[in-house]
């Protein structure tokens, strides 16, 4: 049965639904169209179906909570798998599975999969629909869950189809939940065929096929293909009391503070100054007619982790999230509201945890799960940029890699020109978090924190940012950023949050030939007077414990990246080498 009478123009998109219908052995095959009553309708379903909970109106307005199956509660990045015709085509750093043998695995678990079940087509727009940006995606799903998550955060129904036209150029996902079963589940994409295929997950990041699936690791590949990043950034708009913007994108692995940043609230001290957020999570990056490099956030909507987030941390969070949001493994409040660990204010006697049982304060676990997640529509943000659907996007003068570590990297640094910052990108390293499955807490190198997301062999997506650097005739300048820095007694020596706001001034005003620098060893610094820490409770010599570069850490720091690359089969066109050697030769002279 197939319900949905919107015409489809596009005969390979009519045909693919058909075959994959008659594969999972669909009772019924809707197709969805993005509208309110839409909306109204398969919500009132999922509560029916206990799949959403609703909570208090008076509280938290057209809010939902979920709970999913306590054995799919993060990306499976050990069952997700790049399946391409050659093995050395997805690299090192990717599970490979050749095609032919994914397909058929594939096919066995879905062959009448959802006998019993609907099959929803969701058709969305990554990118403002009139932007030479944008593409499109149809996932089909048998989870009511995934189909209401897909509305928040892409441009869901008609409006697809209308851009699609008569083409079959789409991205083509198929997923289904089967019975969230870890021995049966993967998610494998094939970037030859533009198609991502995921079974036996509910969880965002694994269902959610727009996003990393699509976004990122089938974006990388198209944009390798076609002269483009995907990446795994942030962008914000910094606006100083003039009225000038400058645009950032930035890369931090999940659950580093990267949506914190894109919304970040400036501090008392920065009047006038104003931060806007046009993307959280993944930005795509083409060079302009300017020679320069532009970005557009291809998601309509914010998957964010919960736990941390509160009023000090990231108050237009906490705002966005105030109404029309789906939580998913928070715990519940018994006045019907939702609380996680870090929200400032004790959870309530009669809170249920992330699983739906009570929860005692002195039982030693969390009532959230630590990667607890919000869904919530972008335009809720007090934040937002003007220019989110700006169809060729915003102009970036800066890139900032960054990551948690505890000590080593500097709280800033810039560093000297494209290759230079390639290479920090390429070496980059942080603290393992609860955002992905696996031990938490080791640091691992995590390359533009594209590690989990990178489409190809990663050695090739170090030569395509080179390409890109040679392309541009006005590259932005490239910076490091270490907000988690500690002092010997395990204490932050930065206070983070809102007073980043100071070391993003300085980066503005970098780019825009306004602050100076001291030349080091490892890449150019801010001098005492550029930083501002006006009314900041912080002394010059923490702030100098800050900024400091330990010659001897960073030579091990060195050795670890060299045998890294050494790993990854890393070969002299990248220029690395030269930058290890050029590094080292720095700090033997600054000794």
């Amino acid at each position: 049965m197939m319900d949905g009478s919107y015409s489809v123009k596009s005969k390979g998109l009519r045909q693919w639904v058909e075959d994959m219908a008659q594969l999972t052995g669909a009772a019924r095959v809707v197709w969805c169209d993005g509208s309110e009553q839409e909306k109204r309708d398969l919500t009132r379903a999922a509560i029916a179906a206990q799949i959403l909970i609703p909570l208090n109106p008076a509280k938290r307005p057209g809010c939902y909570l979920h709970r999913s199956n306590p054995s799919d509660v993060a990306r499976s990045e050990h069952l997700t798998f790049v399946c391409t015709p050659a093995k050395d085509d997805a690299g090192p750093t990717n599970n490979w599975m050749a095609p032919e043998d994914a397909y058929a695995k594939l096919r066995g678990w879905l062959k009448g999969s959802m006998r019993r079940r609907t099959m929803y087509v969701v058709p969305y727009v990554m990118g403002p629909p009139g932007s030479p940006f944008a593409k499109v995606g149809v996932e089909l799903t048998d989870s009511l869950y995934v189909v209401l998550n897909m509305r928040i955060m892409t441009r869901m129904g008609r409006a697809a189809l209308e851009l699609l036209s008569d083409s079959d150029d789409f991205n083509r996902g198929l997923h289904s939940t089967l019975d969230c079963n870890p021995s049966r589940r993967l998610i494998c994409h094939f970037p030859q065929h533009n198609t991502v295929w995921s079974v036996g997950s509910g969880y965002g990041g694994n269902a959610l096929l727009s996003k990393k699936c699509f976004a990122l690791r089938i974006g990388s590949y198209l944009g390798r293909k076609e002269g483009w990043l995907a990446e795994h950034m942030l962008i914000l708009g910094l606006e100083s009391p003039s009225g000038e913007t400058t645009y950032v994108a930035a890369a931090f692995p999940s659950a580093c503070g990267k949506t914190n940043l894109a919304m970040l609230t400036p501090p008392a001290a920065f009047k006038g100054w104003r931060v806007f957020t046009v993307g959280d999570d993944i930005a795509w990056l083409r060079i302009g007619s300017d020679g320069g490099l532009w970005a557009i956030n291809p998601e309509a909507g914010y998957f964010g982790v919960a736990p941390g987030t509160n009023w000090r941390s990231n108050p237009n969070a906490m705002k966005t999230i105030e109404r029309d949001t789906i939580f998913t493994n928070v715990a519940a409040t018994p006045d019907g509201d939702v609380w996680w660990e870090g929200m400032e204010c004790e959870a309530p006697d009669g809170t249920l945890d992330w699983r739906g049982q009570p929860w005692k304060r002195d039982s030693g676990e969390p009532a959230a799960h630590p990667n607890s997640r919000f869904t919530a529509p972008m335009s809720n943000n007090p934040a937002l940029s003007p220019r989110i659907e700006h169809s060729l996007g915003v102009p970036i003068s800066a890139i900032i890699f960054g990551g948690r570590r505890a000590s080593t990297i500097p709280l800033v640094l810039e560093a000297y020109d494209w290759p230079h910052g390639v290479f920090f990108g390429a070496s980059m390293g942080s603290e393992t978090t609860a955002a992905a499955t696996g031990q938490v807490g080791i640091v691992r190198r995590d390359p533009m924190a594209m590690l989990p997301f990178c489409g190809y062999n990663i050695v090739s997506y170090f030569s395509h940012w080179h390409d890109i650097g040679r392309r541009m005739k006005r590259p932005p300048r490239i910076f490091v950023v270490n907000w988690f820095r500690k002092d010997r007694d395990g204490a932050y020596l930065w206070p983070g949050y809102s007073e980043n706001m100071r070391v993003l001034k300085w980066i503005a005003d970098r780019v825009n030939g306004r602050a100076g620098a001291v030349d080091t060893p490892i890449g150019l610094v801010p001098r005492e007077q550029d930083l501002d820490i006006s009314g900041l409770d912080l002394s010059p010599q923490r702030l100098r414990q800050a900024q400091s570069i330990d010659p001897g850490e960073w030579m091990a720091e060195l050795d670890g990246i060299e045998q890294y690359f050494t790993r990854l089969g890393v070969d002299s066109l990248t220029g690395f080498d030269v930058q290890i050697e050029s590094a080292r030769a720095a700090l033997e002279r600054g000794r």
